[in-house]
């Protein structure tokens, strides 16, 4: 190709706006649950653009949904893109659903200019990424590619009891077709970046070489429970001045492997949490993250010390590693693709890891994936006010259709 492909920025953005209707909370953003009527409604008008675009659509028995556009040989392995279509709870109208609407912009693109690919393009919208409704998160992607059996999937139960298997009946999406990997020549994930960095230097494009390795861990700090009043301060046991003291250790861990560490307290709960009780005892979730199993081998470590400090303090600690996610590194000829387009785009951009789960992580364990980041405003997301600009998300798009395109046409 002599000039790089554009997409229709315009349909783009209404098509975005259009789903942006499903699940529509008061404050601009979005409530679409898993499997819920919500997404119900929004996956009905997915399927109704890729029909009228001519795309057949083709559902799995955890709710996938792949849609296709055939290429000249449809013997050779296709081209994937695609992200997930369900929010959270009071979150934002573009994370996820902007790497699925990205994707049939990037197809109906190549109809409009009548451009035949020698391999298929399949478009994909993942079932629960997020794990709002049904945890854990990547759910059925992980079952795609091996990670989780599909009757585990089907047995995740929300907080009202209902399975997974059972609200994908429910609305009707619950296919024919196993939910198993198959041959793909390489994938492509476009995202919002979900974080300050792009939007801070002005950066047009985030290419994501890497994905942040995870290990969650459960604390249990046991003290003593005693009177406010009658209780000397030597003969305290506080099980919630040892949990500060802890919180401020794993911070100082985060700031140690920075700038690529992350180290969050995210949930505390205190016993018996009254006021005029010295507290007895403290439960806490701990979390790291980095790009490199061995930072996050020594950032464990940190945190030991850290827990047998607190034995000076008569305190007895419980500290258990209840989840291990190994860092991702995608795959060099896809990043060369996307790095490709951006050049020949004329658009900044910078390599960048991404600090969250995504789909592509999964999906890098079996086909040759990356990511393509955009910006969204101040980093926010999660959020009802996520935003992205109508510039940002053309920009994204043209990335993605030129890096489909340049795999696409590989005999």
């Amino acid at each position: 190709m002599s000039q790089p492909l554009q997409v229709n920025g315009e349909r783009l953005w209404r098509t975005l706006e259009e789903m942006a209707q499903f699940g529509a909370t008061p404050r601009g953003g979005v409530t679409r649950l898993t499997l819920s009527e919500e997404d119900r409604l929004a996956r009905d008008r997915l399927r109704g653009w890729a029909q009228e675009a001519g795309f057949h659509c083709e559902v799995d028995r955890l709710g996938n949904m792949f849609i296709r556009r055939p290429g000249r040989n449809g013997a050779l392995a296709p081209v994937m893109t695609g992200s997930h279509g369900d929010s959270q709870p009071l979150g934002g109208r573009y994370d996820g659903i902007y790497g699925v609407l990205a994707g049939l912009e990037a197809l109906r693109t190549l109809n409009d200019l009548d451009i035949e690919t020698e391999r298929d393009l399949l478009l994909v919208n993942w079932t629960n990424e997020e794990g709002a409704r049904f945890a854990p998160a990547m759910l059925a992607s992980g079952v795609w590619t091996g990670v989780f059996s599909e009757a585990f999937a089907l047995s995740r139960e929300d907080k009202d009891g209902v399975t997974l298997g059972s609200a994908l009946q429910s609305i009707g999406y619950r296919g024919e077709k196993p939910a198993e990997a198959f041959a793909v020549h390489a994938c492509f994930e476009a995202h919002i970046e979900q974080g300050p960095l792009l939007e801070a230097e002005a950066i047009d494009i985030g290419v994501v070489h890497a994905a942040a390795g995870q290990r969650w861990y459960e604390v249990d700090i046991q003290g003593f429970a005693a009177h406010a009043g009658t209780t000397p301060m030597t003969h305290r046991r506080d099980a919630l001045c040892g949990f500060a003291e802890l919180a401020l250790a794993v911070e100082q861990i985060g700031f140690d492997f920075a700038p690529d560490g992350r180290a969050t307290i995210g949930m505390a709960q205190v016993t018996p949490n009254s006021r005029n009780v010295v507290p007895g005892a403290v439960f806490c979730s701990v979390e790291f993250r980095h790009p490199q199993q061995e930072a996050l081998v020594k950032m464990e470590a940190a945190l030991e010390a850290a827990v047998e400090k607190l034995a000076e303090r008569l305190l007895e600690v419980k500290l258990r590693r209840i989840f291990d996610y190994a860092p991702v590194l995608f795959d060099a000829g896809c990043i060369a693709r996307v790095e490709q387009a951006v050049n020949a785009l004329g658009y900044s951009h910078t390599r960048m890891v991404s600090g969250a789960g995504h789909d592509a992580c999964y999906v890098n364990r079996v086909a040759p994936t990356s990511m393509i980041f955009i910006p969204c405003v101040k980093g926010i997301s999660h959020n009802e006010e996520e935003a992205i600009s109508p510039t940002w998300s053309e920009h994204g798009a043209n990335v993605l259709l030129n890096a489909l395109v340049s795999a696409a046409q590989d005999k």
